[in-house]
């Protein structure tokens, strides 16, 4: 099976410039040795202030749906919940590497 890449959007509102931010790094630091959870990375859009991408990179997609349908997965996440940005009609997106160099 291929690499699966998780991205989560979010958006900021100027009154908690940096709740993205320390979302992010306190569902990290509880996602520390997750099994099949390669890593991940906060990005931050340069073309629109206050919007974020994260991108989580799991084994396979076995290994995310395990963690996604567990008992943890919504406590874990649950500080970046009310950043989600929909507006895109999902605050998230599936994407399997078909092909890397």
């Amino acid at each position: 099976m291929s690499r699966v890449r998780v991205l989560i959007y979010a958006s900021a509102p100027e009154s908690d410039a940096g709740g993205v931010t320390e979302a992010y790094h306190r569902i990290s630091a509880e996602l520390s040795g997750t099994p099949g959870l390669l890593g991940n990375e906060l990005m931050e859009s340069l073309g629109e202030a206050r919007s974020f991408v994260v991108m989580s990179e799991w084994a396979d997609l076995d290994a995310f749906r395990k963690w996604e349908t567990g008992p943890d997965h919504r406590g874990t996440t649950s500080p970046l919940r009310p950043y989600q940005d929909a507006s895109r009609g999902s605050a998230f997106g599936l994407y399997q590497v078909v092909a890397s160099y």
